[in-house]
């Protein structure tokens, strides 16, 4: 208590304002319009500060004095209010109207636990307090300030109740707020000001509930609540929230900025809204921001330093300029059972007009989860260090971003998942490390890139001394970039059970790098894949699990086969035929077409012959009676025809059997010229008939005509042949058909390609 020589009754302080005649009545005159300034100070104000209703030209301005009791300025029209180094035990301005400032500059608000006759600063019992009369210790609600409100440097500790209630505050000017400490909810709904509200430096408690709720204000500058820089750098302090910021359908024509804030909330126990403790798998219960909903005009800045206890949640917000969370530390409790509430950064269906960067952005444990996001400019993720082991941590899914998507040299346990997603840009995960992914029954990915769409690349691939890396596989099935997919240097592990390293089905781009980094530990698929141009190493091919080539499909290699290489072409064929693991006949037929179209013609003969020996080898596998005279029938077609792909092979066997005819026929005896009755003898053979006894035998002719099908040289059907001769001229005429249908097909094959036109 004050000494007594610094009482001043509120009576006689304002006794100078009392109309003369008035006997007593609190009606108080107009002032001139040279409106005067109440000056207190150094006083200790006895009794109650009755000013409610009042219509004065007055600024009262009080410096360092304390009041008995709360000021009351209810309904007053007043030209301002300003306490400078005051204690006060409440505030009482509900309905207010001033026309210049009110001032609570480096004061103190502590209101008394056991209440006020009227109940509107302090708790209450049941039976007294006034229905419909907010609990707080300032109480600016349905408030109009012309000017600014000002709460620079002073602390409202209550343990009861709210710290300050202003719903529907307006406010000409600023929320001057700097360095406010506030011991309970600092509660503004519907609250418009004209210019910034500042809140940098200020501390807000109200652990378990909202520290500030500003649901549906309208701010005419911007929202800040960052480190007050004021004074030396050790004196500078950030703005502490312990409590929830409620900020849903907030309009800012500014910016929002919360660089170092620090931000929590209580991530177990009570919840702040009733309607929050729901089985909704998209409720956040215990979050450190709730926006949604929220309109920016300008930039919303979570980073340089902030640091958040809890959910980030902002559905269905709009930010007219970048979102950034660069540098920022975002952890939530890690959830035990489903649903499991531990999404650290929630943002479906928000649009986002400039870029969202998020560059050294780290989440100890939590989700970001991104669903239906819409992005006008890039995504810029280098460096994030994101923990969720063994569910998503960065889930996206049908996310659209107008320009890139960078999440290069990050570090991610948990599953990244971007299906859906479309990027007008790239897609670039270069030196991205994905480990501890999701579990899960049907399929498990580290990195889920299924039916992305990407205007120009998708980039996993090293950078610098970092590779690209996926523990548990890439799922890419129906991926397609209008450019380039590259995956030079990646390494692919797979989870145990479903052992696939990379699904690559469907895949669709202009040119496809497939150069890991090291041997994949698990199955490649592209079936159904399709590329104009192939790039590919040994890594890729040495597999352990193999690869799925199934109506993959490639128009040229990066590397093209040269006409005379034929060891290149002997390579891929053995690396088809080991990373296939058995027989299929449409990677060597794609092989052979993107050869032949390329004008490598011979090439392409050597992978369909050796696809028909394979096929032959498979089917002597599955016949296991007959395999051996598969075999046989193989070998007699390989080395005689070269299964049809070697006419200069059947060319030669022609020739040969020419050769070994004409000499058998020449030095061979028939019988039948001992009988001349019988017989038609015509030198040493004998003729058909009387009519063919002038033909001259000669055995190479007859050979000829024997091996040459369709063709008659007047030989074969001329002379008699019986006995052996009979079986050797009928097998003659039998490999003639083949051999002769083999050099035809080949010539044919010729006369097509160098046909003009085709």
């Amino acid at each position: 208590m004050p000494d007594a020589r610094y009482h001043l009754p509120a009576t006689e302080l304002l006794r100078p304002l009392l109309e003369p005649g008035s006997g007593g009545l609190l009606r108080w005159r107009r002032q001139a319009s040279n409106a005067p300034i109440v000056p207190v100070e150094n006083v200790y104000v006895t009794g109650k500060l009755d000013l409610r209703g009042a219509d004065l030209d007055c600024l009262f301005r009080f410096e360092n004095c304390r009041f008995e009791h709360a000021p009351d300025v209810r309904e007053a029209k007043l030209l301002g209010l300003v306490f400078r180094r005051c204690w006060l035990p409440g505030l009482k301005a509900r309905n207010l109207r001033s026309r210049n400032d009110v001032r609570l500059i480096r004061s103190v608000v502590q209101p008394f636990p056991g209440g006020t006759d009227d109940g509107e600063t302090a708790v209450q019992r049941g039976d007294t307090r006034e229905r419909g009369v907010p609990d707080a210790a300032i109480n600016l609600t349905d408030a109009v300030v012309e000017g600014s409100l000002v709460l620079t440097r002073t602390r409202i500790a209550t343990s009861f109740g709210r710290a300050l209630q202003a719903d529907r505050l307006k406010i000409g000017g600023a929320l001057l707020a700097y360095r406010l400490k506030a011991d309970g909810a600092v509660r503004v709904p519907g609250m418009w000001t004209g210019g910034n509200v500042n809140f940098s430096g200020a501390t807000l408690r109200n652990p378990g509930g909202f520290a500030l709720d500003a649901n549906g204000v309208h701010i005419g500058g911007s929202l800040l609540c960052e480190v007050d820089n004021f004074g030396a750098a050790e004196q500078r302090q950030p703005f502490t929230a312990r409590g929830v910021l409620h900020l849903p359908s907030a309009r800012v024509d500014g910016d929002i900025v919360f660089r170092a804030a620090d931000l929590a909330s209580p991530q177990r126990g009570p919840i702040a809204v009733e309607a929050w403790d729901s089985s909704d798998p998209y409720v956040d219960p215990w979050p450190a921001l709730v926006a949604d909903r929220m309109r920016v005009e300008g930039n919303v800045e979570l980073s340089d330093g902030l640091s958040a206890v809890g959910t980030l949640r902002m559905i269905n917000t709009r930010i007219g300029g970048t979102l950034r969370l660069a540098r920022a530390r975002i952890k939530v409790t890690r959830g035990k059972v489903e649903p499991f509430y531990d999404r650290a950064l929630h943002l479906d269906g928000s649009e986002i007009d400039g870029d969202l960067e998020a560059t050294g952005l780290r989440v100890p444990s939590g989700q970001l989860r991104l669903a239906d996001v819409r992005v006008g400019g890039n995504v810029l993720a280098a460096r994030a260090h994101l923990q969720h082991a063994g569910r998503d941590v960065f889930s996206a899914r049908r996310m659209k971003v107008a320009g890139n998507l960078h999440l290069t040299d990050a570090t991610l346990e948990g599953t990244l998942r971007l299906q859906g997603t479309e990027v007008g840009g790239s897609i670039e995960l270069y030196g991205t490390d994905v480990s501890a992914p999701t579990v899960r029954e049907q399929t498990s990915y580290s990195v889920d890139l299924r039916t992305v769409r990407a205007g120009r690349n998708i980039s996993l691939t090293r950078s610098r001394d970092r590779h690209f890396r996926a523990t548990g596989g890439v799922n890419m099935d129906g991926a397609s970039a209008a450019r380039r997919i590259d995956l030079t240097g990646a390494e692919f592990d797979s989870v145990a059970g479903h052992d696939i390293a990379l699904d690559a089905s469907d895949l669709t781009s202009d040119e496809l790098m497939l150069n890991p980094g090291k041997p994949a530990r698990g199955r490649i698929l592209l079936r159904h894949a399709h590329c104009r141009t192939l790039d590919d190493n040994d890594a890729f091919w040495e597999t352990q699990g193999g690869i799925e080539l199934e109506d993959f499909r490639y128009d040229v290699l990066h590397r093209p086969i040269e006409m005379k290489n034929d060891r290149a072409v002997n390579t891929r064929i053995d690396q088809l035929r080991t990373a296939m693991a058995g027989y299929r006949p449409g990677p060597y037929d794609q092989l052979a077409a993107m050869l032949r179209s390329s004008g490598n013609e011979e090439h392409a003969d050597t992978v369909l012959f050796r696809k028909q020996q394979y096929r032959y080898e498979a089917l002597a596998q599955g016949y296991r009676v007959f395999g051996p005279g598969v075999r046989l029938w193989s070998w007699l077609q390989r080395w005689m025809v070269g299964y049809g792909y070697r006419p200069v092979r059947a060319l030669g066997w022609l020739i040969g059997l020419l050769v070994v005819g004409s000499l058998y026929f020449w030095l061979g005896h028939d019988s039948c010229v001992t009988d001349p009755v019988r017989y038609m003898v015509a030198g040493p053979r004998c003729a058909i008939d009387q009519q063919e006894t002038g033909l001259q035998w000669n055995p190479v002719l007859y050979t000829a005509d024997l091996l040459v099908p369709i063709v008659d040289f007047g030989n074969k059907t001329r002379w008699y042949m019986h006995g052996m001769d009979k079986w050797v001229s009928d097998g003659f005429i039998a490999a003639g058909w083949i051999l002769a249908t083999t050099v035809a097909a080949g010539a044919g094959r010729m006369i097509r390609r160098d046909t003009p036109g085709r």
